[in-house]
């Protein structure tokens, strides 16, 4: 399994082009000015041997549909950064700890961590799918193109708070994450040019274009499922 196999939009910047490449779920690859950023690279998603070695790995939360040992020894040289949480930290040593609320820069990359948790889809014992301070989504500034990548998440008042974002990925998938009028919320709150849902699974995408028809907001629906 190649690039090939996958589709990529590539986003002008005033410091050259991005390219994102869609995975699937919540795995996305980035290359800009010829280093390749992974964001939770997930073995089911991609033979990642094939693929292009990481520069910087952003690991969200530490659900294996998010880290993937497997994954990141295919992925990872001697070089390679790796950008987690403190429980990911605990399976995976060497990396760089953010908290929420931080900011870094990393490898030459500006990147803010925003706080990334439910406010209402519980397990059966109560218990949230996703603590508050557990983890992280990321915002990754290439020059003057913010793109945020929400990790798993509601619409939270930090997300709702956020300012100049071009580029949004937001999960939509049920009962962890998202209902489409939820990320609708969050869109008419923080207002992105461009909206990906992922992390959708069997989520009906054309619902949350319906809901932001006549928005001045993109979205773009690709193989996230």
């Amino acid at each position: 399994m190649t690039t090939a196999t996958f589709e990529t939009d590539v986003i002008p910047t005033s410091a050259g082009d991005l390219a994102i490449t869609f995975i699937g779920h919540g795995s996305l690859m980035m290359t800009f000015n010829g280093k390749t950023i992974h964001i939770d690279p997930v073995s089911s998603e991609a033979d990642y041997a094939s693929l292009p070695k990481a520069d910087i790995v952003f690991l969200t939360h530490e659900h294996s549909d998010h880290l993937d040992k497997d994954a990141l020894a295919k992925l990872c040289t001697d070089g390679t950064i790796i950008v987690l949480t403190g429980i990911c930290a605990t399976q995976i040593k060497g990396g760089i700890v953010m908290r929420n609320g931080e900011t870094q820069t990393i490898n030459g990359l500006k990147v803010e961590a925003v706080e990334a948790y439910n406010l209402v889809h519980k397990r059966p014992n109560g218990e949230v799918f996703h603590p508050k301070g557990n983890g992280n989504g990321y915002i990754l500034n290439f020059v003057n193109t913010r793109v945020y990548v929400a990790g798993d998440t509601e619409n939270t008042p930090e997300m709702k708070g956020l300012q100049n974002i071009n580029i949004a990925f937001l999960p939509m998938n049920l009962p962890y994450t998202m209902t489409p009028e939820m990320v609708a919320d969050a869109v008419r709150a923080f207002r992105p040019r461009i909206l990906y849902p992922y992390h959708f699974g069997a989520t009906d995408t054309s619902k949350i274009v319906d809901l932001l028809k006549g928005e001045d907001v993109e979205v773009r629906l690709r193989k996230l499922a």
